[in-house]
């Protein structure tokens, strides 16, 4: 590339990194809003979780239709509209009276969410070389963790100042902007980029490709099974649970989360580097996967720990899980070029579906163990409640370690296509 082209190269990963970004921080915003949620829609901890899981519902129904529409439109058509509906979704869900209305709102946000990780990922494909593309993924990780960072201590800081409903208007306003900047900006692909027909009939025989190679499916199971904790701990129950087991305050448990998103964001492009320095994947994600695996039982099961050690931990268990990131590199991999967003679509649809069923379930389990406090209007769950809500994160965990082992070995050389539309 020359200058000006590796310029407006990074200009457009900025913008759809922007949007992983925004993603993120609406995601995990329910974490710091859950105790206001539960008292102004008068719900239980089961309807919250279900509150946040509609996100992940649309999440899952959308991944595999979002990866054919890019592949098809190309990005900058079908994610400019998924920019839009999550702004959109913000909107009603931030003017919602009932609980319907605001599960509609996430239901929207969560549609719009879906195109973002394989917009990004294909645009990524589009205008850098194919040997800079594990790095390149994990900067746009590093920018969606800070995202999910913003979605902690900085929106529970700006809800205090506002309230949580003020505070989802102003982000559904920046969102409907970062839209049109996207229109504006952003092409599908480098001029250098030659066009791949991406017809229908050969979408659906490559989509029926995908689905009879065992390593996808393999890789589905482990990615969804890796980063569903995240989003358990981290995007929903976290903060409670640390207000509860540590005695913080709710700024304090919510900037301690924050640690999880900063380690992820930190570890994302150094071991995407890594990865392709050994020309190797699974090493790498075995040993990081284990150890966020110590990192967050640790947190989860020894409460007597100081804040200050259990603060380091969660920045580990963020830092060491980042490595999941690597099997985007590799279904990419392992994948036709004409096919590269439908395969991470693929994986993103496991993502969706554990992130779907595990915010209720942990959810229902609260509700199980509740003991009948009741502050402010608010149900307090103890720490046993969440100790025994939580038993599902190790055990995806140690699911994931026992996926990857099945693997196939991926390498990390010129295997990511570089001519996709």
């Amino acid at each position: 590339m020359d200058t000006p082209l590796r310029y407006r190269a990074w200009i457009i990963w900025l913008l759809g990194s922007l949007f992983m970004f925004y993603k993120y921080a609406l995601e995990v915003s329910p974490s710091v809003m859950a105790p206001l949620l539960i008292r102004d829609f008068n719900i239980s901890g089961l309807e919250l979780g279900n509150l946040a899981a509609t996100y992940f519902y649309a999440y899952l129904l959308l991944q595999i239709p979002a990866g054919l529409l890019i592949d098809k439109l190309g990005a900058r058509i079908a994610t400019t509209g998924a920019i839009t509906l999550c702004a959109l979704g913000s909107l009603i869900f931030a003017s919602a009276d009932s609980l319907m209305i605001a599960s509609i709102g996430r239901f929207l946000t969560g549609t719009g969410a879906a195109f973002a990780a394989i917009s990004c990922l294909k645009l990524i494909a589009n205008w850098f070389p194919a040997k800079k593309f594990s790095f390149m993924a994990g900067l746009m990780m590093t920018m969606a963790m800070f995202g999910a960072v913003g979605g902690q201590a900085p929106l529970a800081a700006f809800i205090e100042a506002l309230d949580w409903r003020q505070a989802l208007e102003i982000l559904g306003f920046i969102g409907l902007g970062l839209g049109v900047l996207f229109w504006l900006i952003v092409r599908n692909r480098a001029p250098h980029h030659k066009l791949v027909d991406v017809s229908s009939p050969r979408l659906l025989q490559s989509l029926v490709k995908i689905l009879k190679t065992p390593d996808c499916w393999w890789l589905s199971a482990y990615s969804g099974l890796a980063f569903a904790p995240v989003m358990v701990f981290g995007g929903l129950w976290g903060v409670s649970f640390l207000e509860e087991a540590f005695h913080l305050t709710g700024q304090r448990a919510a900037q301690s989360v924050s640690l999880i998103f900063i380690g992820f964001a930190l570890g994302a492009p150094l071991f995407g580097w890594l990865s392709d320095i050994l020309g190797k994947r699974r090493p790498v994600m075995f040993l990081g996967t284990f150890l966020a695996l110590a990192s967050i039982s640790m947190v989860i099961y020894l409460p007597l720990l100081s804040p200050v050690l259990m603060a380091i931990l969660l920045f580990f268990f963020g830092f060491f899980i980042s490595t999941f990131l690597l099997s985007f590199s590799m279904i990419a991999e392992i994948s036709s070029v004409a096919m590269a967003a439908t395969a991470i679509g693929f994986m993103n649809t496991f993502n969706a579906l554990i992130g779907a069923f595990s915010d209720p379930f942990s959810g229902k389990l609260l509700d199980l163990n509740w003991d009948g406090r009741i502050q402010e209007g608010v149900r307090i769950f103890s720490v046993e409640a969440y100790q025994i809500a939580f038993l599902a994160i190790p055990l995806y965990l140690i699911l994931a370690l026992f996926f990857l082992i099945r693997i196939k070995e991926t390498t990390s050389k010129e295997t990511i296509p570089s001519s996709l539309p």
